[in-house]
């Protein structure tokens, strides 16, 4: 198992960010994603020319600005993924956006670093539309 990290500093509050974030049916902040439908615990995403990816979210804490979920279903043969994303306040009112994932078998690890990565590019283009 592999355990990545993207950590990224945005120059909004972490409520701007957790806005976004939290609303676990958002898709704008995700390239890729056609609609992501909301049942319960579990949301399914329709991928454009990918198909569907099927997540557990394992927690969405309001106050400790926490997401954690898990891929359940997908097209890739995966034994474990596991993502956490926290938000932390700094003095100067910007946030740093921390996420890991955890990912077996290891040789996905890139394509998802760059799934986070583009993710966190298109949150900085929604934040700018916002503010």
């Amino acid at each position: 198992m592999k355990t990545i990290e993207e950590k990224r500093s945005f120059n909004v509050s972490p409520q701007m960010i957790w806005n976004i974030v939290s609303d676990l049916s958002r898709s704008d902040w995700v390239p890729g994603v056609e609609s992501i439908i909301l049942e319960d615990n579990v949301r399914t995403f329709k991928m454009k020319g990918m198909g569907r990816l099927v997540e557990k979210v394992l927690k969405c804490d309001h106050d400790a600005l926490e997401l954690e979920y898990s891929a359940i279903e997908t097209l890739a043969p995966i034994n474990h993924h596991l993502a956490k994303i926290k938000l932390v306040s700094n003095e100067n009112e910007s946030t740093d956006f921390i996420w890991t994932t955890e990912i077996d078998p290891e040789e996905f690890a890139d394509a998802i670093l760059q799934g986070m990565v583009s993710s966190l590019d298109q949150l900085e283009l929604v934040l700018s539309e916002t503010t």
